[in-house]
């Protein structure tokens, strides 16, 4: 053997042995980067793109029913930031940028809720999901149960559910908006739905109507001395309005707690479109229960496509 081997041969034998504890080390860091680079990708594709989410109540039947687990398309209106940071409720500012398409007449909606009676802040972000009825601009009525929009009669969702009833009793009339209008479940309006730009006359008779909406845009708004109508501590006869706003329904009309009761849905409360039911079980059997919790699935749901 020749000198050159014995060389090359007294190195590989001198090389030193990785200990087996940096091996597991390092193979622990790799898969510690894999799951954060997941979770990282989950976050963003869950504030930006696509999001689940799950009916609760019985507003939208028969399009969709209470246990039924939906796909939204977030970018469906657009790229927006999200207004909460993620797994928290702490509210942050929020940026938009539409690229795809307005929302349609029809469309059904995910949005945060806006607020109810006077105020325009909820304790927690709560979500909700309706069908879109009227758009910026819009002029909204209801004779009859029959929905008019711009004088137009609309026909109901293919799924739409109507009770045999005259909608809910004196006591939820009364809560209506705008508040003291006097309309009811089934006769309502009209009603003008706000767009950007709309130059809004401030009166005492129509304050209740607007103070939501100027709370929503972010201003102050109060009754100051004389029955003087104060906006941002400046006193003001009229409000231009900031963002585009939606008038919405839920498809089980009579049983529905939507536009007709908390008024107009902000432009920046839209999360996205809802796209189709994955999931779908019955809400009333227990977890614990689990083989009638699998035999309560409803698998002709699974895959459907919402319209």
């Amino acid at each position: 053997m020749s000198h050159e081997s014995l060389q090359i041969e007294s190195q590989q034998v001198e090389q030193p042995v990785e200990p087996k504890l940096a091996v597991r080390v390092r193979a622990a860091i790799g898969y510690l980067k894999t799951v954060l680079i997941t979770l990282l990708v989950a976050l963003v594709l869950k504030a930006f793109v696509i999001e689940a989410f799950r009916i609760p109540s019985s507003s939208m039947e028969r399009t969709l029913l209470v246990g039924d687990f939906l796909l939204v398309n977030k970018l469906a209106y657009g790229i927006r930031t999200p207004r909460f940071i993620p797994l928290t409720n702490f509210a942050v500012s929020t940026m938009y940028l539409p690229v795809f398409k307005n929302v349609q007449r029809g469309d059904v909606v995910v949005f945060e809720f806006p607020g109810n009676g006077e105020s325009a802040e909820t304790e927690e972000p709560v979500n909700y999901i309706k069908r879109c009825i009227g758009l910026p601009g819009d002029v909204v009525e209801i004779h009859d149960g029959q929905v008019y929009i711009n004088s137009s009669p609309q026909g109901l969702p293919r799924n739409a559910q109507l009770s045999e009833s005259n909608g809910r009793s004196s006591h939820y009339r009364s809560r209506l908006f705008p508040w003291g209008a006097g309309f009811t479940e089934q006769h309502y309006g009209p009603l003008v739905v706000p767009k950007k730009g709309d130059r809004l006359e401030l009166t005492i008779e129509n304050l209740s109507m607007w103070r939501s909406l100027i709370l929503r845009d972010g201003h102050t708004v109060e009754l100051g001395e004389g029955s003087r109508i104060i906006v941002d501590g400046v006193p003001a006869q009229s409000y231009t309005v900031e963002q585009n706003y939606y008038f919405v329904m839920g498809d089980n009309r009579d049983n529905s707690l939507d536009s007709r009761y908390w008024g107009f849905v902000p432009e920046d409360n839209l999360i996205g479109e809802a796209l189709m039911v994955y999931w779908s079980w019955d809400p009333d059997v227990a977890v614990s229960n689990l083989k009638d919790k699998l035999l309560s699935i409803r698998w002709k749901r699974v895959g459907t496509m919402i319209r």
